[in-house]
């Protein structure tokens, strides 16, 4: 993307925050979907949280984005304690969110839809944006230009006056993700982005996730079921299996792992199919 206003990169020029879940424990009624589960979320790096089915990947991913409370441990963002942090308040701390299911309206444009994504940062908000004094005319014109950027970096720039319905399925997936960084997180929050995608079209966001993490210099949180698409792009992985933290590393280690090998493969095949699944 473009340099900003002062010359820099955004890689240069953005603080981004460490994640730090430490010791958090979520239940259901008497079951506990995740038990002391602790990682930390460098800057800058992209970081994978993957399991099993039924791991509790998406219960932890739910507690950072502030949809499921803890009933013990912690989360911060920095110095801000996110279990005392709305939801949509984590939003201008710094946290985007792309979900696994697109919740996008189809009969709208691509740049009215990714538009959205620019609520938190508008002044007064759309209902005052609507008034059109020219101080509002003109941070419109500025958020516009801002989707604009975002939507051709993300290889959507023939599709702005789209409705969305109309676009493939990894197209729309894509849109969801503008949405997100039209948010200007700090912390990227991507849920199974590659899901229901054929070969190419998961090349191409494996692709779209290091160039969004190398260009912005921000942090990538993402839960992923495609082992190839994790393992060729994670800096650092954290795996879950029945809510709990069984190994945490970079993939070679990963691979490695005997308590992995066994949630996977249930100590059945050895190390061998497993450097195929995560290879």
């Amino acid at each position: 993307m473009k340099p900003t206003s002062d010359g820099t990169t955004a890689a240069e020029s953005t603080y981004v925050p460490e994640l730090h879940v430490r010791n958090v424990t979520v239940r259901f009624g008497g079951l506990a979907a995740l038990t002391d589960v602790s990682f930390t979320v460098k800057p800058g790096t992209i970081h994978a949280l993957i399991g099993p089915n039924g791991a509790g990947k998406s219960t932890c991913f739910n507690v950072v984005s502030g949809l499921y409370p803890v009933d013990e441990g912690d989360v911060r963002f920095g110095p801000s304690d996110l279990m005392s942090t709305a939801p949509h308040q984590r939003v201008s701390l710094g946290i985007g969110r792309a979900f696994q299911n697109t919740a996008l309206s189809g009969h709208v444009t691509v740049l009215d839809n990714v538009m959205l994504g620019r609520h938190a940062l508008t002044r007064g908000g759309f209902l005052l944006a609507g008034l059109r004094s020219p101080r509002m005319r003109k941070e419109q014109q500025l958020h516009l230009d801002r989707v604009v950027e975002i939507c051709e970096f993300l290889g959507l720039g023939d599709h702005l006056q789209r409705p969305v319905g109309q676009l493939s399925y990894g197209d729309q997936k894509r849109v969801d993700v503008a949405r997100a960084l039209a948010t200007e997180p700090k912390l990227l929050m991507l849920d199974e982005p590659a899901a229901g995608m054929n070969d190419a079209e998961t090349s191409v966001m494996a692709q779209l996730i290091s160039d969004i993490r190398s260009s912005l210099g921000i942090s990538v949180l993402l839960v992923e079921h495609d082992m190839s698409l994790v393992m060729s792009i994670a800096d650092h992985v954290t795996v879950l299996d029945f809510g709990r933290g069984i190994a945490d590393g970079t993939p070679s280690q990963i691979r490695t792992s005997p308590e992995v090998i066994r949630a996977y493969l249930g100590g059945g095949e050895g190390p061998a199919v497993l450097q195929e699944e995560l290879s």
